[in-house]
């Protein structure tokens, strides 16, 4: 893409007050950063069919030019949704992000995901599968995608990397500032793995509370299909459930937490028809991917997952004494 064009969508992408679909329209209908930096608010609103609301272009482009130095001195990199490297997936969903800010390598679009999911304060039981999910389909070449918070996604996301699979982290900050800081050190590991960390929020963005629900329609939209493994009756995973049901993805819940006392939120996706599963073998299964592989490595490092997972466990219950 052309320094202009990036900056164009940067611009886009700081206009305050406009959604996404919205940010989406005016990328679709500009491609010279010169034309739409000389219009005023009050005729982008019009373009748009909003009512006005006051701000000032060479404020906004003030802070698409700050964001793009800021990410570049941070290696940090952006795709435009009008590149062909954007992920095909996301395109498709109702209101995907004009950009995503990311360190790491964008995930392979032929490779197909899976969203994992659940409570930041599971049961260790849980925190287990999680884990155990996640190594699964490692195994079988299938990369995470969850939310780097603390609880079922960080255990499936170093699961995911114990399986060797390059794991996907979606964060509700921009890509530079993680959150929880105490998952510093997990997302180092995810991109010395080959994984990627990105964001829609420019680099310098909070962890703002707004953001999280927002950030789980781009983590169920990037999957093929999504597990929930713990989750209470209000999770912010029942959130990402709902998005994927409006997405047209796979979604199952562990069926080791459809009646525990901490899943009621589980319970009730099942109630509602969403599937049931033991094991990463019943999404391979589904989806009429060979299980053979992941079997036999399962077999092959049978003795070593107790010990690597004895290991996480014990970062996981370290970390969250300190949260």
């Amino acid at each position: 893409m052309s320094d202009t064009l990036g900056l164009l969508d940067l611009i886009i992408c700081r206009i305050p007050g406009l959604k996404a679909r919205e940010k989406i329209e005016l990328v679709k209908k500009f491609d010279r950063e010169d034309d739409f930096s000389a219009l005023s608010d009050k005729e982008i609103n019009n373009i748009l069919g909003k009512t006005h609301k006051a701000w000032k272009m060479g404020e906004v482009k003030a802070m698409a030019e700050e964001d793009a130095l800021e990410a570049r001195k941070s290696g940090i990199s952006w795709v435009s949704f009008r590149e062909k490297t954007y992920p095909p997936l996301l395109r498709e969903i109702f209101d995907p992000p004009v950009l995503l800010f990311y360190r790491g390598t964008l995930p392979n679009p032929e490779k197909p995901l899976v969203a994992v999911v659940g409570t930041r304060k599971p049961s260790s039981q849980a925190a287990r599968r999680a884990y155990v999910l996640g190594r699964e389909l490692g195994l079988a070449g299938i990369p995470v995608v969850s939310g780097l918070a603390l609880g079922i996604d960080s255990m499936a996301h170093r699961g995911n990397i114990e399986g060797r699979a390059a794991t996907i982290a979606v964060l509700g900050s921009g890509p530079d500032l993680v959150y929880p800081s105490s998952n510093r050190d997990l997302a180092r590991k995810i991109l010395q793995n080959g994984g990627i960390i990105l964001s829609e929020y420019p680099p310098g963005t909070g962890p703002f509370k707004s953001h999280f629900p927002a950030r789980n329609r781009i983590i169920s939209a990037l999957a093929r299909g999504l597990v929930i493994v713990e989750a209470p009756e209000k999770s912010g995973a029942l959130i990402t459930a709902a998005f994927a049901l409006e997405q047209g993805k796979d979604l199952w819940v562990d069926g080791n937490f459809v009646s525990s006392p901490g899943s009621a939120g589980t319970g009730r996706l099942a109630e509602d028809g969403a599937k049931q599963l033991s094991s990463a073998e019943d999404i391979l299964s589904e989806w009429n991917l060979d299980s053979h592989s992941l079997k036999k490595k399962e077999k092959d490092t049978a003795q070593s997952i107790e010990v690597n997972l004895a290991a996480s466990m014990a970062e996981y219950l370290d970390i969250r004494i300190e949260g």
